[in-house]
């Protein structure tokens, strides 16, 4: 995947204090991104850059909209998006990170928030994502419920004898 440059965040000539930054991510930021479970967005980031003499704090606030697939019966979905992060960025040798701490080579001028600001989106989307009430594709519902009550009255039929497999095993007691 190209790295976009309108991601970058160039901090070597900043003064020391606080900056502020808008980024908008939309359609063509989430094309870039294969087996993504977003497919079409607007999102707006306002982001809070703290600069200090050993470390940078940013705090991320986002708000939009993303298209997903319903949970339920597959179509597009829109769900509006919204949440409030923080990553802190030091300054080290040792490759250790975690989740809201990041360490950069003493040597960095810039750091790419590009693929923070689509897991930020990624995890503000609810984690079951449906349709309201009677707004799902019927002919998709239909065709599980179809499959759901043949599974049912199989599972049901299959319940009542017992594998001679098992029935041997029960005897070992």
């Amino acid at each position: 995947m190209k790295k976009d440059k309108k991601f970058l965040i160039p901090f070597y000539g900043l003064k020391i204090g606080t900056h502020h930054f808008t980024f908008e991510v939309n359609d063509t930021f989430f094309e870039k991104r294969d087996y993504s479970i977003l497919k079409q967005g607007n999102v707006c980031f306002e982001v809070a850059f703290e600069k200090k003499e050993s470390m940078l704090i940013l705090d991320f606030s986002l708000n939009g909209e993303v298209v997903l697939s319903c949970n339920r019966c597959n179509d597009d979905l829109c769900k509006k998006v919204q949440g409030e992060y923080k990553l802190i960025y030091t300054f080290g040798n040792e490759e250790k990170s975690s989740d809201t701490i990041i360490v950069l080579h003493p040597d960095s001028y810039q750091i790419d928030i590009e693929q923070q600001l689509y897991e930020f989106i990624t995890i503000s989307i609810p984690s079951r994502a449906i349709h309201n009430e009677n707004e799902c594709n019927q002919e998709m519902l239909e065709a599980l419920n179809k499959y759901l009550l043949l599974k049912d009255t199989n599972n049901n039929k299959d319940s009542d004898e017992i594998d001679p497999r098992w029935a041997a095993l029960k005897g070992l007691n």
